[in-house]
């Protein structure tokens, strides 16, 4: 990989300082290079102002003056007007310039806004970030960055201001593929989460309380994220060496899912994401189904 130019001299830009925007950028506040500001509501500006940012008014005028610029707006149509419109950043961007979208957008966005500013010989990387506005404020986000090396390199020092990691996903489009495999398991556990409550609501539990032990254990394991290590998907051989590991999760995982399946009916309470996670753990961990799971199957088929 390309080594990370000196970039301390950059000046840097950013757009959108909202709930996610404005940390990040304060956390630029006082790079040599300096920094310059856009937002539509001047009261969101006028703090970074005071504190030793340049503003711009508009697109066109922050590209003028800086060689990497934050893009941190809603959606895919604001990201289109902030990088192509009449006052957008391609009416102005040197060559060189390196455009960060932090905003989750569609990866054909990003690819398609890419080419267009490789045609400006301008790099448009796709960066959304991770850890929400406190880990903007701490300096703590984690950064999926899809990019080529050259412009990666380019964008490190200045994220890390407000990142403690930054993750080169692939080329453009990678970050934001990045980005919306781990948003599919935030949101997928919250609703597990909802499940979860709903049967402990059911057997007469305070689920306030069982909320402080999932977030206190979450801490010390690392949630899900404690079994994403592999670097395939597909089934593990038995000689592999996360084989017993797995296996020894598949038999934990299924004895309790199948223990909290028969809370459930007992109390009536239906549990679907639990039967499925039963069904697709082993698969899932690469190890297979184990007896649990196959003797619920046969039960349910019988």
């Amino acid at each position: 990989m390309t080594d990370s130019p000196d970039t301390t001299a950059v000046r840097v830009g950013c757009i959108g300082l909202g709930n996610m925007g404005a940390p990040m950028a304060q956390r630029l506040l006082g790079r040599p290079g300096g920094l310059t500001v856009l937002d539509t509501r001047p009261e969101a500006v006028a703090p970074l102002v005071e504190a030793g940012a340049s503003s711009a008014a508009s697109p066109a005028e922050l590209a003028a003056e800086c060689g990497i610029v934050s893009v941190t707006v809603l959606d895919d149509a604001q990201v289109r007007e902030v990088v192509t419109g009449r006052d957008g950043l391609l009416s102005t961007a040197r060559p060189g310039t390196v455009v960060a979208i932090h905003s989750t957008i569609s990866d054909t966005t990003a690819v398609e806004l890419a080419e267009l500013c490789a045609s400006r010989n301008v790099d448009l990387v796709d960066a959304p970030v991770s850890g929400g506005a406190p880990g903007a404020k701490n300096g703590t986000l984690a950064v999926m960055v899809g990019a080529s090396d050259d412009a990666f390199a380019k964008i490190r020092e200045p994220f890390g201001h407000f990142a403690s990691l930054v993750v080169h996903a692939g080329p453009v489009g990678s970050g934001t593929r990045m980005k919306l495999a781990r948003n599919l398991l935030h949101f997928v556990s919250f609703t597990a989460a909802t499940e979860a409550q709903r049967l402990a609501e059911a057997a007469g539990l305070d689920i306030t309380e069982l909320g402080k032990v999932v977030r206190h254990t979450d801490a010390i394991t690392g949630g899900a994220g404690a079994i994403m290590w592999r670097e395939s998907t597909s089934p593990l051989a038995p000689e592999d060496s996360w084989f017993p590991i797995f296996s020894h999760v598949r038999a934990l995982g299924e004895k309790d899912l199948s223990l909290a399946l028969e809370l459930g009916d007992r109390l009536g309470v239906e549990l679907p994401l639990g039967t499925r996670a039963l069904a697709d753990l082993g698969p899932g961990l690469g190890v297979g189904p184990g007896d649990v799971a196959q003797t619920r199957s046969r039960k349910e088929h019988a």
